[in-house]
């Protein structure tokens, strides 16, 4: 029987054909840019030549170990339970103590920030590491955590997400973090911290415990970031759904709100013990999570705060540019399926002479959704109270509402669903803008994510990343324009054999990666991708560099491979670029691991502790640059 309709192998191959035509083909080619699939077996006949990256490859595979380029050195620099305020208790890996963990490195950890001292922007040797802590893995922390009240065990996995700021030096070729450092500091799920921005002091983020809607307990869910221009820290709260318990509402206010959010698919038992995160007895709780926070690593009296103004979702990447006008943008990743990229231009001007001044920056500005079109344009959409459907007629009353429900409002306006778009990154050299789309397997199945140009792929199991083109030249991008164009990057998965798969042809067969998520440049415009889902292909998760132009456009190389059950996260450098730290989180957290009986007791392989997630730090024998 034939039909009219075209199957989504045809769309894939109708959209990448259009996306690459003939003239972006012939430029591409002269870039040395593959724009078709590879013929199975043909990345093993060739070898990477036109890479500027000359590290040797590491190998895929999946061990317990993790392995690094030959000529370099990754090791754990600090890991979940080191100390990190002074006088913190040692780790007692037997049963849960918040109080301990509330002064030890969390658990989870993501984003990695390498800060320089004020006075001292280029240093290389010394600084501050601020870090996310995502989750809190219980089966695999502690060997007794019934050995303790409900409640006590609840508020330590609590306490062991949120950030930690150390304080880190190089003496003697190698680095530490300094004990005792007053920069010392953890932030938890407990810490207070206020509300700023549009949505502060709404009756929709009032509780019981703070009728005032400004004030809020802890961070959580931690995921990416980015750094400010002033030298502050943006965190991103991602999978807050999973914290809260008690019965999703079903009429009211917050009901298709909290839908939308994926309430209801808790992972913690939290609300049984913690009453705050009973939904049923606070509704409000919830609205208070899923926004960016900013934290000064510099000032550790500093109360965290919660900018309204960025939106909430769950936020994945926070990544700061200075427009050519001189205003702050801040590109944002909803990380879910079928979920939007965003982008948000301060009203005023980035001034580094009054610091103090440019939190107001976060506060007072325009937040829009893109909207990416089959012709290679793109629209940024400005989710703004009263403009277009974001009116009272469709319940919003205010600005507040608009941002509390940014997910309805991008919905409305028709912003285009992606696949998971993760981490979001500024190339520092050409100004260009990457955005990782994880993968997403409902793609072409659900009515709301068709296949689509920024889409192309049904089923897109391995993700691909997609390059923002603001207006402008190198160095004076107009970030804040209203219009882009956009390119396909990369399309993941093995060329030699997943179909659609889209990459230079140099690319090896261990140069190929799968679920793109956090994105990194160094000082060269190089572009380092670290993945998180490889092991579904029975392969570690590893990270990758490459060019963004020339001969090397797109050939991915890997650098480092983790531990079996682990991500990499957060990959980042020193100003000089002869260190890269990297996250190395859930080690050992696949399908049947336990205390007692992990996949890997990475990186200690002590038989009395289990696998910590870690940050490592890498560098070349040779002292050089990485790369």
């Amino acid at each position: 029987m034939t039909t009219s309709s075209p199957s989504p192998r045809d769309d894939f191959e109708r959209i990448v054909e259009r996306r690459f035509s003939r003239r972006e083909a012939l430029r591409a080619t002269a870039a040395g840019i593959a724009l078709t699939a590879f013929a199975p077996g043909a990345a093993a006949r060739r070898r990477p030549s036109a890479s500027s990256l000359g590290f040797t490859e590491v190998r895929h595979g999946l061990d317990e170990v993790h392995e690094v380029s030959d000529g370099h050195t990754c090791e754990p620099l600090i890991a979940w339970g080191d100390p990190v305020v002074a006088g913190a208790a040692p780790l007692d890996v037997r049963r849960p103590d918040p109080e301990a963990q509330s002064t030890q490195f969390g658990h989870g950890n993501d984003f990695v920030a390498f800060l320089p001292h004020r006075g001292q922007p280029h240093s290389s040797t010394r600084g501050l590491l601020a870090v996310n802590h995502e989750h809190s893995v219980g089966k695999l922390m502690w060997a007794e955590p019934g050995a303790v009240p409900p409640l006590v065990r609840a508020r330590a996995e609590l306490t062991a997400q949120g950030l930690s700021v150390v304080e880190v030096t190089r003496v003697g070729g190698s680095w530490s973090t300094v004990h005792g450092s007053r920069f010392g500091r953890r932030i938890t799920g407990e810490t207070p911290m206020r509300l700023s921005g549009p949505a502060a002091g709404h009756a929709r983020l009032a509780t019981s415990a703070d009728r005032s809607g400004g004030l809020v307990l802890g961070t959580f869910g931690n995921c990416s970031g980015g750094t400010t221009p002033w030298g502050t820290v943006l965190s991103g709260e991602e999978n807050i759904h999973e914290h809260f318990g008690g019965a999703v509402p079903t009429a009211g206010p917050e009901a298709d709100n909290h839908r939308r959010m994926g309430m209801g698919a808790t992972v913690y038992d939290w609300a049984a013990w913690i009453p705050r995160f009973d939904m049923e007895r606070e509704p409000n709780e919830p609205n208070r999570f899923g926004w960016v926070v900013e934290v000064d690593p510099h000032d550790p009296d500093a109360l965290p705060v919660k900018r309204t103004a960025l939106g909430r979702f769950k936020h994945e990447a926070a990544a700061t540019v200075v427009d050519a006008s001189g205003r702050l943008v801040v590109y944002l990743g909803d990380d879910e399926r079928g979920q939007c990229l965003y982008r948000y231009v301060s009203d005023g001007v980035v001034d580094l002479e009054q610091r103090s001044r440019n939190g107001e920056l976060l506060d007072r500005g325009v937040l829009s959704v893109a909207r990416f079109e089959s012709d290679g344009s793109l629209r940024w959409l400005p989710l703004v109270f009263g403009e277009g459907p974001l009116i009272e007629r469709n319940g919003f009353r205010s600005q507040a509402d608009v941002l509390i429900e940014c997910r309805r409002a991008a919905e409305l306006l028709g912003g285009t669903p992606l696949d998971r778009p993760e981490d979001v990154e500024a190339n520092p050299v050409t100004g260009l803008v990457y955005a990782a789309m994880t993968n997403n397997t409902l793609r072409g199945k659900h009515r709301h994510q068709p296949v689509d140009a920024a889409n192309p792929r049904p089923e897109n199991r391995h993700g691909h990343v997609v390059e923002l083109i603001p207006p402008g030249e190198p160095g004076a991008r107009h970030h804040a324009a209203s219009a882009f164009r956009w390119e396909l990057f990369l399309l993941g998965g093995d060329p030699g054999g997943d179909v659609g798969a889209r990459a230079h042809p140099d690319t090896t067969v261990d140069g190929w990666l799968s679920c793109p998520d956090n994105l990194t440049f160094d000082s060269r415009g190089r572009l380092w991708i670290a993945t998180d889902g490889m092991g579904k292909l029975g392969l570690g998760d590893g990270l990758y560099g490459c060019d963004t132009a020339g001969e090397g456009r797109a050939l991915t190389r890997q650098f480092f491979r983790a531990p079996r059950g682990a991500e990499v996260c957060g990959p980042c450098f020193t100003p000089d670029d002869r260190t890269l730290f990297l996250a190395v989180q859930h080690p050992g957290n696949e399908g049947g691991s336990t205390f007692a009986q992990p996949s890997t007791r990475w990186p200690d392989f002590s038989p009395d502790l289990p696998p910590r997630p870690a940050v490592m730090v890498a560098e070349r024998l040779d002292g050089g640059p990485i790369g």
